[in-house]
């Protein structure tokens, strides 16, 4: 595969998922460590990337707090705005981290009564700021590549809530292997949190169905809700239908 065609690839990947891990792009482009090294210095030059242990990341998603282009921002509004319908007033919510979870939180009702528990300091401070719902942070160690709280100390809390509805964001979504993810630390919370919840929606734009990642979170029937931007009769979630409710 030539520079250019890797290149595009991993700028690609960061525009899905946010981040890219170095030893999982060996595999996938077929290249040493050393090459996707170079890659991602290169790539760091020319402002497409943050070069991170092991990976790299988002430049905008390495700047929360900045006035940023995200990547197909008005898609994940579209999800945003889907999953707020699925929240009354008196819930108690948990959510994850990551930029469709940012655009909820900046959507949620002025006047919204009940908790909300979540793992991301963004979302967190983005809620508390825009509506009157009770925030609350679940604290442990942030992940410097997706800034959500992860760690033994952030389960045990989750382990001892009991919320009417989870929202999560995902890095893979597949019919043969469920809702995956590339950062253990991070699949091990979102187990938690799925334990934790009556019900359950991922929200995902729709250019990562059919993708897969390393780690395993759950099966496709162990959620209520897949929702994405497209037309839920849109002929690509024939057989995910059969799986959950797609919104």
């Amino acid at each position: 595969m030539l520079q250019e065609e890797r290149h595009n690839y991993i700028i690609q990947q960061i525009h899905t998922n946010n981040k890219v891990i170095a030893a999982e792009l060996c595999k996938q482009l077929k290249v040493s460590l050393d090459t996707i090294r170079r890659d991602i210095k290169e790539l760091e030059k020319r402002g497409k990337v943050v070069k991170v242990h092991g990976g790299a990341i988002s430049p905008h998603f390495h700047q929360p707090f900045q006035p940023q282009e995200v990547y197909a921002r008005e898609e994940k509004k579209e999800i945003a705005k889907k999953a707020l319908s699925l929240i009354k007033d008196g819930m108690t919510l948990l959510t994850g981290g990551g930029t469709v979870m940012l655009e909820l939180a900046r959507m949620l009702p002025e006047r919204l009564s009940g908790v909300l528990f979540t793992v991301s300091p963004l979302v967190a401070l983005e809620a508390a700021q825009r509506s009157t719902v009770e925030v609350i942070l679940l604290g442990g160690k942030l992940s410097s590549n997706s800034y959500i709280c992860t760690g033994a100390s952030v389960s045990n809390a989750i382990s001892e809530l009991h919320v009417d509805l989870c929202l999560l964001g995902t890095n893979g979504l597949s019919l043969e292997d469920g809702i995956t993810d590339f950062d253990w630390e991070v699949a091990q919370v979102k187990k938690a949190i799925l334990k934790a919840s009556d019900q359950k929606a991922f929200l995902s734009i729709s250019e990562k169905l059919g993708s897969s990642q390393k780690m395993q979170v759950c099966k496709l029937n162990a959620i209520d809700y897949l929702i994405t931007e497209l037309n839920s009769s849109d002929e690509k979630f024939d057989l995910y239908r059969k799986a959950c409710k797609v919104l």
